[in-house]
């Protein structure tokens, strides 16, 4: 197969009397030659396939890039925000009782935002190629302290924290109740 303008496996941009195109491909191996037998004439010029001597201008890839870095970082910071709804599901689903499965999800909850906040400075060396950088650190922030007042929460609703000075004096008795209810009535 013989195309206009072409030489032995190379591209060609000879000018010959039939239709011009784009480029051309010879695949005969009746026309090879080596590269020191190649004599090339005024205004053609040789370039092996695949080359192109335009440079391909990649503004738009740097733009995309950049939008690509800017939703990772926010991906980054709105992280722990997005895993508060499954953390009330859990907490719901778990109920108030002292037993093993309801403290392993709490010692989960309290354990995941204190390990965050301890490799802060690792996060923020994420965000440090955002433009927004210290909003998203601070909702990174934010998101790991309501993690933790949830934890929190959830052991003050077992009875787990001492909220009362009985729970940590020995020698001070506990409140009484001052009324008992049960099925409506009062006793």
């Amino acid at each position: 197969m013989s195309s206009p303008g072409g030489q032995g496996g190379a591209l060609s941009t000879k000018a010959t009397g039939q239709k011009r195109m784009k480029w051309a491909l010879e695949l005969s191996l009746a026309n090879t030659r080596t590269r020191g037998d190649r004599q090339l004439k005024d205004g053609e010029v040789m370039y092996p396939v695949g080359y192109s001597d335009k440079p391909v201008p990649d503004t738009s890839v740097q733009e995309a890039d950049r939008n690509l870095v800017e939703k990772r970082c926010w991906d980054v910071a709105l992280g722990p925000l997005k895993q508060i709804p499954m953390n009330l599901f859990i907490m719901y689903m778990s109920g108030n009782t002292i037993s093993i499965f309801p403290i392993m999800m709490v010692c989960m909850m309290a354990w995941r935002p204190i390990q965050a906040l301890m490799s802060m400075s690792a996060t923020f060396k994420l965000l440090e190629s955002s433009s927004q950088q210290w909003l998203q650190g601070l909702v990174y922030l934010i998101g790991n302290l309501l993690g933790s007042a949830l934890a929190i929460y959830k052991c003050q609703s077992m009875g787990l924290l001492p909220t009362h000075s009985s729970d940590r004096l020995a020698f001070i008795e506990p409140p009484q109740r001052l009324e008992i209810m049960g099925g409506g009535l009062v006793l």
